[in-house]
């Protein structure tokens, strides 16, 4: 399960923020999560709770940003909102299409005390 090396690094983020900022504790983490970025969003909470146990981050609320997928379609030549990476076009039903966003993940902001 790649989400808890995910949580991991997380965790290593929070760390590395709260001694440059000489944080006590992070109460709250925002994540931005693309739909295409091949994250299970419910095994990330589990592993969340789990990884920051003993950490700056221990009991800290996370709160998920669901971003969605984008991409390029080469027949109608738009962007357009997909689901997954082998989505049809939704505005054209084309089938050529270059994914340009909603495989991100990354720390958006956080509380902390």
């Amino acid at each position: 399960m790649h989400e808890m090396d995910l949580c991991e690094s997380i965790r290593d983020v929070l760390e590395d923020h709260a001694r440059r900022h000489d944080l006590r504790a992070i109460r709250r983490v925002r994540l931005e999560i693309g739909r295409l970025a091949g994250v299970e969003v419910e095994a990330l909470r589990f592993g969340f709770d789990v990884v920051m146990r003993g950490s700056v981050a221990e009991g800290a609320t996370l709160e998920i940003i669901d971003l969605p997928g984008r991409a390029w379609c080469f027949d109608c030549g738009v962007e357009v909102e997909i689901a997954g990476r082998l989505d049809d076009c939704p505005r054209c039903g084309g089938a050529r299409l270059r994914p340009t966003g909603g495989d991100e993940m990354r720390v958006k902001d956080l509380e902390a005390a």
